[in-house]
């Protein structure tokens, strides 16, 4: 791709530099990481000066499209699939919104006895049967979150139900329940043994743990969830509204 900036243009030309770099960097090579050319080299190509070049360059790494590394270069920086916090949605939703297409490594489904934490949150007895569903999930390269969810018995899932579908939309249009509130809590923790082996990565990476507390409009639980999510892989981000008093 050969750079030009048009000089009587009355757009900055940093922001004719942006535009050429956004091009340049869909290009296949940069995507498969190979580095950018040097502001320098940009700057002599184009005819105008190297800071200019800095300029549009840093405004792509602010917005997360590059990064840079002293000493070795700027290329194309890898994408974390980011999700809104201000609002709630399916994991099927989030990735059909951002036009994701993840595969289902694993869904394993079982009924088991709620130890004490979750008969707490699900408001059951200690040794109640409940329905369990863990489902590994990813994308083309490998899985990067692991769901694991306790149900509720008053919704009456079962085993037979096809959990390749959303859970949700299974729980709404075959149950009859609306999902209707989303308590959450999110932390970065060290991964056991068995979850960073089916996140295929190492004991020492820590991960994101989101623990999700679902209710029903009546404010009664549906679902106990922990999410187990790779931190190099996804990331969560919040719009917070200041008050004026």
């Amino acid at each position: 791709m050969q750079l030009r900036i048009d000089h009587n243009n009355g757009t900055p030309l940093h922001l004719q530099v942006e535009s050429l770099v956004r091009e340049l960097i869909e290009k296949p090579k940069y995507q498969k990481g190979e580095l950018l050319p040097k502001e320098v080299d940009i700057a002599n190509n184009l005819g105008i000066s190297r800071n200019t070049v800095r300029q549009a360059i840093s405004k792509l790494v602010i917005e997360g499209l590059l990064e840079r590394k002293k000493g070795v270069g700027t290329k194309v920086a890898t994408q974390n699939i980011s999700t809104q916090l201000q609002s709630w949605m399916s994991f099927t939703q989030e990735m059909n919104r951002k036009g994701i297409a993840f595969i289902n490594y694993e869904i394993h489904v079982e009924k088991v006895v709620a130890i004490a934490e979750v008969a707490n949150v699900l408001e059951i007895k200690e040794g109640t049967q409940v329905l369990k569903l863990s489902r590994l999930r990813g994308d083309k390269d490998g899985p990067f979150v692991y769901f694991v969810s306790w149900l509720h018995p008053r919704i009456g899932l079962t085993e037979k139900d096809d959990f390749t579908r959303p859970l949700y939309e299974i729980i709404e249009k075959d149950h009859s329940i609306i999902v209707d509130l989303s308590r959450e809590e999110i932390k970065a923790v060290s991964p056991e043994k068995n979850i960073s082996t089916k996140l295929q990565i190492s004991e020492k990476e820590p991960i994101l743990e989101r623990i999700r507390k679902v209710y029903d409009p009546g404010k009664r639980p549906i679902e106990y969830c922990i999410g187990y999510y790779r931190a190099d892989k996804f990331s969560y981000s919040i719009d917070i509204k200041r008050e004026y008093h």
